[in-house]
Order: structure tokens, then C-alpha cells, then sequence
């Protein structure tokens, strides 16, 4: 999904009332994700070959949280049943200049500014100190969120794969070539950037815990403290397409930090057991698997992990029997790997000596 001349992408201008509806529940009571279909036009093409001005729908629908499912409801009621959400006309009431289809640039850059201007508003009212400052480079356009949405995503377990389903590009080299292929641009370069400076920021908080003391567990522990002593060299680098291509060939620096599983990851692919059997040049931050080479368990890690069966103990004292039993041998299992890291913790000054 590529953002050109400051405009909108077109899957997101031509979505309609009713691409996101209410999730029915399941077998159990439990209502599903929420899911915005829309469709595809860059590579909408019928049998013929032909291109479908149309478009097509998208075989991957997105996956909404909370303030985008809000955001669809309220541009519901702006315009008319079965309209775009982003009509022209329904958007320009009171204005005579009339027009087909969705909002042009300049609409929604006046749009964006209005809403910074608003939400300043608000902040000097509720004193909050969290105003939107003036940007040095100009105007916030729309082509910018781009970048703001791709940095977030790109920081979670899994990230880069919910970033290429999110921009459409799930079918191309990224996935089926990895980061071996030079045939990138657009949404490939744009993954590379954000995934280095993930990198740099992992391995910049791992100097500093070092530093104020932090220990270290795991296979990988003195592999991640030499990559956290390379921390200075990535501060105020800019990072290019060129230059993250380079550091990603380098193993050595490739710190992935992994919230969910509480580990960090020192990757280094013959040692991976998350892929085996699979050619792949990047983690499976979602598929870690105990006993593997590449992990890394600090501090702060075993402190969650003990936070966590606590909670998983007092879930099971309000569940049937069987689940109950589920959650107290999970529970003895986290607090075992909080207890082996707290025997086995190695810290930069034991390290070194």
C-alpha cells in the first residue's frame, strides 16, 4: 500500500459504510477480531489479464483495534448508507464545488491541520503538556503516518509480517526471498529502516541496563553483552536503505527484543529453532522455542516471569478444575525459568573480569 503525492492510499479512500462490521460470536460467546474489508487496485486484474479499475477485494482483510473501529462508526454517520467513508461531497457540506468520489489532498491536509490545531486546543485546557509541536520539516501530511504507523508496528513480536499484510505486500520478495534479495523498494526498504532502528534500540537498552548493574541469562548472554558494548557506535547514525541492508547482514548486532515471550533474541540463524528445516534470514519472534541458542533472559525478564505466575495462580483459583491445573503447572514452569536465570546470571563486570 504505497502513499503517493501526499494523498491517502487508494484502498483506504475507497473503503465504504459497512466494511467493518461487528464480529458475530463464536461457539464459545467470545466475539472475534474486528475486520476492515476493502479492496486492492494496484494489482486488480480480471482473467484476461486486463486491470480492473474497480479494484478487487482483498484477499487478506485488516485486523482493527479499538480507535479505528471508533473512527469507521463516527465517519458512518457523516456520510450516507453505502458511501465512501471518505466521500467528497458528504465531507464539503456548505460548500458549492461538487465533485465524484473521495476527498482530494488538499481536503485532507486542511483536515489534518485542523485536528492539530484542536488537539493543542485541548491540551491547553487540560494542561496535559502533550501538545503536537510544530514540524521542522513542514506540513504533517498524510504520506507521513506512513512512517509513524510502520515504526510502531515494526517494534511488536511478528511485526514485520503484520507490516507487509497491513501495506498488501504479503505476496512479494519479502516474504518468499527474506532479506537476502536486493530486489527491494518501497515497502522492503521501509521494513529494513524500521527494523534496524528497532535493533539499535533494543541494543542501546541493553548497554544501559548492563551498565546500572543488569544480569544476563541464557545461551546467547555473552554474545548479547558484546553486542550491547557496539551500542555508542549507533548513536545519531542515520539510518538509509543502504546502510540497513549492511547491518542486518551482521549477526553479531542483531538484538530483537520479544515482550510476549519475555526473552531477548541474539539471532543467528544455524542456531534457530524457531525455522528448522525452513530458509529463512530473519527470527520467528512469534514461534521461540525453549532450549534455543539464540535466547537471552535479563533481569527484568525473570522479575515478569514470576509477575506472571502469580497472576496465573490467581486465575486458577476461579476456573474449573482441569484449566486450574493448567495455569498452576504454567506457573511452576515460569517461575523454574525465573529461578534457572537467577542461578545462571552472568553481568557485564563478570564478564569482563
Amino acid at each position: 500500500m504505497h502513499v503517493r503525492n501526499n494523498s491517502l492510499p487508494p484502498v483506504v479512500l475507497g473503503l465504504r459504510t459497512g466494511c467493518c462490521l461487528d464480529p458475530e460470536p463464536g461457539p464459545n460467546g467470545t466475539l472475534g477480531r474486528h475486520l476492515i474489508r476493502g479492496n486492492e487496485y494496484k494489482t486488480a486484474i480480471d482473467e484476461d489479464g486486463n486491470h480492473r479499475s474497480a479494484g478487487v477485494e482483498r484477499e487478506v482483510p485488516w485486523a482493527a483495534i479499538a480507535p479505528v473501529v471508533h473512527s469507521i462508526r463516527v465517519l458512518e454517520r457523516v456520510v450516507p448508507d453505502e458511501h465512501l467513508l471518505f466521500d467528497h461531497n458528504a465531507h464539503h457540506l456548505g460548500q458549492s464545488a461538487r465533485d465524484t468520489g473521495s476527498l482530494k489532498p488538499e481536503g485532507v491536509r486542511v483536515r489534518i491541520e485542523a485536528f492539530i490545531d484542536w488537539a493543542n486546543q485541548e491540551t491547553a485546557r487540560h494542561q496535559t503538556g502533550e501538545a503536537i509541536a510544530p514540524d521542522p520539516h513542514g506540513r504533517i501530511g498524510v504520506s507521513r503516518f506512513r512512517r509513524s504507523l510502520a515504526w510502531h508496528i515494526a517494534r511488536r513480536p511478528g511485526g514485520l509480517v503484520a507490516l507487509a499484510i497491513q501495506y498488501g505486500h504479503l505476496r512479494t520478495t519479502f516474504v518468499t526471498e527474506g532479506y537476502a534479495s536486493r530486489s527491494r523498494d518501497g515497502i522492503h526498504e521501509l521494513i529494513d529502516i524500521e527494523t534496524v532502528r528497532a535493533v539499535a534500540d533494543t541494543v542501546a537498552d541493553l548497554h544501559d541496563d548492563l551498565e546500572a548493574g543488569t544480569g544476563l541469562s541464557g545461551p546467547a548472554a555473552r554474545r548479547a553483552i558484546k553486542a550491547a558494548a557496539q551500542a555508542p557506535r549507533f548513536a545519531g547514525t542515520v539510518i538509509t536503505a543502504t546502510t540497513a541492508r549492511r547491518l542486518l547482514t551482521n549477526e553479531d548486532a542483531l538484538l530483537h527484543d520479544n515482550p510476549h515471550a519475555l526473552l531477548l533474541w541474539h539471532y543467528r540463524r544455524d542456531q534457530a529453532l524457531c525455522h528448522r528445516g525452513i530458509e529463512r534470514d530473519t527470527p520467528s519472534l512469534d514461534h521461540c522455542v525453549a532450549g534455543c541458542g539464540n535466547v537471552v533472559r535479563t533481569d527484568q525478564h525473570a522479575a515478569q516471569l514470576r509477575d506472571r505466575a502469580d497472576a496465573l495462580d490467581k486465575r486458577a483459583a476461579y476456573v474449573p478444575q482441569p484449566l486450574a491445573e493448567r495455569f498452576r503447572s504454567n506457573a511452576a514452569r515460569l517461575r523454574a525459568l525465573a529461578d534457572q536465570h537467577d542461578q545462571t546470571r552472568i553481568t557485564l563486570e563478570k564478564d569482563t573480569a
